[in-house]
Order: C-alpha cells, then structure tokens, then sequence
C-alpha cells in the first residue's frame, strides 16, 4: 500500500508537533565563550543556571543571556550600563558591590560580572 498525499501531510505534522515538548527539557549547556551566571526567573532563587556570551555588532557591544527555559536576552551595553537591544523592555541595573551587578528585566534577574557590563 502506498501513502497517499493526506497520510503524508498527516505523518508530516505528527513530526513536527512531536518536536514540540516541554521547553525545560533539561540543564541549558554552555556555548563555546559563554560564561555562567547566577539568574532568577519571577519568583525563583538565584542559582547559577544561566550563561551569558559576549559579541560585537554594528551596534555595539551585545550580551546574550541564555535562560534554562530556552528563553534569552539581548542586552546592548552603553557608557551608561546595560539597555535592552531591542528597546522593547526598561532593564534597571543595581550595583551589588564592585564586582557584581544585577540587571533585571521583565521578572528575570541576572547578576554580571561589573566588567562585563560596561559600554563603550
């Protein structure tokens, strides 16, 4: 018996659904130059569960910061600190002392190394 187009087109999106899961599907792994951070999502606690990866663009300096949900931030850093790079969100960045900041936006919290979130 031969498939026809409706049992193909019907296969085809079992596949594709079947790619689709749970978004936590287990520990977020580094990327080559990522570096791991302390990040709490809403009401979680900090736990360092998060990487953060350094790139220059035309725009500038920007920071990707990888989520254990699959979720991430792009933040453009300026002489002022870090903005969201796409504008969309206020991000409010505290000093936690010299070597530490926390950068929070839209109920995730990230705490950098102060280096790394200096701009130009």
């Amino acid at each position: 018996m031969t498939p026809n187009l409706a049992t193909a087109g019907a296969l085809a999106t079992l596949l594709l659904l079947a790619g689709c899961g749970d978004a936590d599907t287990g520990p977020l792994e580094p990327t080559p130059g990522s570096t791991r951070i302390a990040c709490a999502i809403g009401s979680d606690r900090f736990a360092e569960r998060c990487f953060v990866e350094r790139s220059d663009t035309a725009e500038g300096t920007v920071l990707t910061v990888r989520q254990p949900d699959g979720g991430f931030r792009r933040l453009r850093l300026t002489p002022e600190g870090p903005v969201a790079a796409d504008g969309a969100e206020p991000v409010t960045v505290t000093s936690r002392s010299p070597q530490e900041i926390e950068v929070a936006i839209a109920g995730v919290r990230y705490r950098l190394p102060a280096e790394l979130g200096k701009g130009a």
